[in-house]
């Protein structure tokens, strides 16, 4: 079969491969390699799903020393020794340095399953059944995750019915001068004002497919003391920007809040592999047995490679420096290059999750387009697809990241598209 042939067996619903029209054979550390051996530079980073890089060495080591001692694989949600090791290592060294007390729940291995079971709990807890979500927020694509997700792209995708959702604007939404979330709490605190109080309020403190929109901490403290005061449940949506993405393992960490339900997937498992939690304060575990159940819960892989993942890169606080470090680098480049190429363009993120507004879609486009052709794996995101987006792994090293930032400046156009 031709290789043209064989996209005729695939839904037309594939995204990322009309974007990136090769066939990649391989992967290392910091580069996708296409069958005919081309090398590009992965800055997409499995949305957010290789923090880690591709096949680090000592997790893939432990994944396939299980695989050889016939370790269990697949169990529903029975207790194994890989579960019980995960659950250890990530209390003593996520949990309690940070003072946090969560109780964990395992999900289906998707994001967008566990934004479900945040959502259902909130409302199980509360009794109540309106959720707030925020302006440009993307949660997931199944239905409940759906409904609190702003882009009219992916909501147009569903025929049934997204309800009981309220979109607030986001801080800066409406402008510097404008505090959403005083807008917020007037329609919370008027009895007139047509919204029902709400059983959680879900957000992510940095929006990456909304557009790397950051949230500031004092927008997020006051978000954080509005929902204490009306009894309402912070849900931290930390999927794509948290295990270590803004230089701190939880993404809110600088903000000092406890949110009340944080959602972890993504790059949890440390290898790429399917693998999603709930991290709940006690109190708010009412859940019967089996009440939002999956099964798949029990991804033993995943708890394998998440456990080497954290003993090999949390447990001691270099890690944090060196992502910060990559981080300041990858930023002034960036706003060299802005300055230079891009008079009119707008440097935005935090830690390694950084975004350059091209203003026009067009030419966000032309760039990463380009850049693909360089050897250099770009995504965009923003309400228009204007925003290209730059997520390397944490441990890509400088001297690829310096690499990666001549591609970049070589594929911005000339000419009528330039800004």
């Amino acid at each position: 079969m031709k290789d043209e042939e064989y996209l005729s067996l695939e839904s037309n619903v594939r995204s990322y491969c009309r974007n990136f029209p090769v066939i990649f054979k391989s992967a290392k550390d910091s580069y996708l390699y296409d069958k005919d051996g081309k090398e590009y530079i992965d800055f997409l980073c499995g949305a957010g799903s290789l923090n880690y890089g591709h096949n680090n060495l000592q997790i893939k080591q432990k994944v396939i020393e299980y695989l050889n001692n016939d370790g269990i694989v697949h169990s529903l949600d029975l207790a194994t020794t890989a579960k019980q090791e995960f659950l250890e290592t990530f209390y003593a060294l996520i949990l309690q340095p940070r003072k946090l007390n969560y109780k964990i729940q395992f999900t289906g291995p998707t994001g967008t399953n566990a934004v479900e079971a945040a959502l259902k709990i909130a409302r199980k807890v509360t009794g109540r059944k309106q959720i707030i979500s925020f302006t440009n927020a993307f949660h997931g694509v199944s239905l409940g995750a759906l409904a609190v997700t702003g882009h009219s792209y992916y909501r147009k995708g569903s025929e049934g019915s997204l309800n009981n959702v309220t979109f607030m604007p986001y801080d800066s939404y409406l402008g510097d001068k404008v505090n959403t979330i005083d807008y917020l709490r007037r329609f919370l605190e008027d009895e007139s004002s047509g919204i029902d109080l709400p059983a959680a309020i879900i957000v992510e403190t940095i929006q990456g497919e909304g557009g790397v929109n950051v949230a500031s901490n004092k927008w997020l403290q006051s978000l954080y003391e509005l929902c204490n005061q009306l009894k309402i449940l912070l849900i931290i949506d930390d999927i794509q920007v948290g295990c270590g993405r803004t230089g701190t393992f939880f993404s809110f960490e600088e903000s000092h809040i406890i949110p009340h339900v944080v959602v972890l997937s993504k790059s949890l498992s440390g290898f790429g592999l399917p693998f999603a939690v709930l991290l709940l304060k006690p109190e708010i575990d009412i859940w019967k047995p089996g009440e939002h159940n999956g099964t798949f819960r029990g991804n033993n892989l995943a708890f394998v490679s998440a456990t080497e993942t954290l003993k090999q890169f949390w447990s001691i606080q270099k890690f944090e420096k060196e992502i910060n470090e990559r981080a300041k680098i990858l930023k002034t480049a960036l706003e060299t290059i802005i300055k230079t190429h891009l008079s009119n363009g707008e440097l935005r993120g935090k830690g390694l999750i950084l975004g350059v507004d091209c203003k026009k879609p067009e030419l966000a486009k032309q760039i990463t387009n380009q850049s693909f052709q360089n050897g250099l794996i770009l995504e965009r995101c923003g309400s228009n697809d204007q925003v290209i987006k730059f997520l390397p792994p944490l441990v890509t090293s400088i001297d690829v990241i310096q690499k990666a930032m001549r591609i970049f400046e070589k594929s911005i156009p000339t000419g009528l598209l330039r800004l």
